[in-house]
């Protein structure tokens, strides 16, 4: 039964590696088509370099660190921020911000957590 979670795990993660690289791909052409690029195609970029990343850890380290989707999660809040715009509330704006700094400060607190809790964290 654990080789058969294993071998799934790893299908899945491929699966998941060649759907970003497909997606990014059709973003390049959009991109190239439109001869217009704007920041939150760039951060729509960036994440599927950090969901690429996450995939590249976990076949070298078997682990993914838990920053590794906290970051993804800012980085999704920043490009949905820069999407609504003008047109979005004011206090959404400020919720998703809150969002953002506290997912910050849930990576500075696990980065510089006491190196015996190493072990005791769960990762992802």
């Amino acid at each position: 039964m654990h080789k058969i979670l294993i071998s799934t795990e790893k299908f899945l993660l491929c699966i998941i590696a060649l759907a970003t690289l497909y997606a990014t791909m059709e973003e390049i052409f959009h991109l190239v088509s439109n001869r217009h690029v704007e920041l939150a195609d760039l951060l729509l970029l960036f994440i599927y370099t950090e969901v690429l990343g996450m995939v590249a850890v976990f076949y070298k380290s078997q682990k993914i660190p838990i920053t590794l989707p906290l970051f993804i999660a800012m980085t999704a809040l920043s490009r949905l921020i820069i999407l609504q715009g003008k047109e979005s509330e004011p206090v959404n704006l400020l919720y998703e911000a809150i969002a953002i700094v506290l997912i910050a400060a849930a990576c500075l607190i696990i980065r510089y957590r006491p190196q015996s809790q190493e072990e005791d964290l769960p990762l992802v």
